[in-house]
């Protein structure tokens, strides 16, 4: 669990993947990117806003088991671009 990271965001948790924003936690769900892969991944997943004028994201309803959550992260962080360094 050394690769993911998180940081509270206006009471939501925003979730961190070797240094890459996979989602969050909103509301509480567990919403990802819609990544060609998490897509694939979930093809009956529904696309919610974690809020108020934001991008639609992917729901994640299997959080339980432990092989789908890693495979996931690994899929997704091929496709996410790097994180932007602070200036």
């Amino acid at each position: 669990m050394e690769d993911v990271s998180y940081r509270a965001m206006m009471g939501e948790y925003i979730i961190y993947y070797r240094g890459k924003v996979i989602g969050g936690i909103y509301d509480d769900r567990f919403l990802v990117k819609p990544t060609k892969s998490a897509v694939t991944m979930m093809p009956s997943a529904s696309m919610e806003l974690p809020y108020v004028s934001a991008k639609e994201m992917l729901l994640v309803d299997d959080v339980e088991t432990r092989d789908f959550f890693w495979d996931l992260l690994t899929a997704m962080h091929e496709e996410l671009p790097a994180a932007k360094k602070k200036e």
